[in-house]
């Protein structure tokens, strides 16, 4: 039987971190004006997080990239606006360069309450922020179908969004230190391949039946079908601290299924790896972001990140004409000769300690180049 295809709407939600101008340290108190402005002004589309020092948004559904492009640029400006009334300004980066996590505390709601002591010590230390990309399938088992294809490129998407290299003060030597404090959370990391939704629901009603889980929201996969859209949800990445880069990677991820959707027309599928394989290749992204290099499964060897996007591009392209991305999907080239956030946040702090800046004055300076990148071009 013929599936129809997808309409491959699209959806992004991303969460900021909110930082005292003055000091560039996270804010441990929002003002309660500010969250109740940015829901006057964004009804719908803002809420708070986990954090008191974080707000997160989410555009309408898109019929295009453009369409999102342009709600995400309202609301990055609108929280941008708002906050800066009070002296703070929001950050598109999954980690701070210096706060300490510790010091952080988690927003006064039940449902918050309710994670902070299923999660213990663990979710303390979920100062991060992330970058969601919703597209639309509304068939149940082609959701899942596609799902088992694309987490092979999950790597590929991890390592053009990287913007955690801090934490706590220090140069962590990964690129997406973010990843490594999400997945210490249970139900994190690469979903089981599912022989289609059937198959998925019984893995769900096993959790929620056990009295584990309340609903499929808590499933917390670098891949997901929504519980709450007929999507499937992108939550690998860590958030692109520019919209242009944010912009590349949601062109690539709908464009990637909507190859897989075209090459399944024509009775062909991506081939099948092992979840273990898979983690090596999450792995070298999270370390080294866009300038390292993955595996090719098939030949056995490394290749360089910059090969890799060039074969993807070819591998896309005609799928992202169709869709009326392919100079944001392009933009995937830039990404790779400058850098990812997380490159450019350790070159600011270098320039900043040759010129002869404090480490203490350095690390302000990252969360300053933040400041202006996340709301540059909005």
């Amino acid at each position: 039987m013929s599936i129809q295809r997808p309409t491959f709407t699209v959806g992004i939600e991303e969460e900021y971190l909110i930082v005292d101008r003055e000091t560039c340290d996270l804010v441990r108190e929002m003002p309660d004006e500010v969250m109740a402005e940015c829901e006057d002004r964004l009804a719908g589309q803002v809420s708070p997080e986990f954090l008191r020092s974080q707000i997160e948004v989410g555009t309408k559904v898109s019929n295009t990239l453009q369409e999102a492009r342009e709600d995400l640029a309202l609301l990055r400006r609108t929280v941008a606006e708002v906050t800066g009334k009070h002296g703070l300004a929001p950050i598109a980066s999954s980690t701070h360069p210096f706060a300490d996590w510790v010091q952080q505390r988690h927003t006064d709601k039940e449902r918050y309450h309710m994670l902070a002591r299923d999660m213990a010590g663990i979710v303390r230390r979920l100062v991060i922020s992330g970058m969601h990309v919703h597209v639309g399938i509304d068939d149940k088992d082609l959701r899942i179908d596609l799902m088992n294809q694309v987490v092979y490129f999950l790597p590929h998407l991890l390592a053009l969004s990287t913007s955690s290299p801090f934490w706590a003060g220090e140069d962590t030597g990964l690129k997406s230190y973010r990843t490594s404090v999400f997945r210490s959370l249970p139900r994190t990391g690469l979903p089981d391949e599912f022989d289609g939704w059937a198959d998925y629901r019984r893995h769900v009603d096993v959790l929620i039946e056990s009295g584990v889980i309340e609903d499929a929201t808590k499933l917390w996969w670098d891949i997901r079908p929504s519980d709450r859209y007929p999507t499937l949800e992108l939550r690998c990445t860590d958030i692109c601290t520019s919209l242009d880069d944010g912009m590349a990677l949601a062109a690539l991820y709908m464009s990637l299924l909507a190859m897989l959707y075209r090459r399944r027309t024509h009775n062909q599928r991506w081939r099948i790896y092992s979840r273990s394989l898979i983690d090596e290749n999450i792995w070298r992204a999270q370390r080294y972001g866009a300038h390292g290099s993955l595996i090719d499964f098939g030949l056995s060897t490394q290749v360089p990140f910059a090969d890799l996007i060039e074969e993807l591009i070819e591998l896309v392209a005609e799928d992202a004409e169709e869709l009326g991305c392919l100079d944001e999907l392009l933009h995937v080239r830039t990404i790779v000769v400058r850098g990812t956030s997380a490159h450019r946040q350790l070159a600011t702090y270098r320039d900043a300690v040759e010129s002869g800046a404090s480490e203490e004055a350095a690390a302000r300076a990252v969360v300053d180049f933040l400041i202006e990148e996340t709301v540059a071009g909005v």
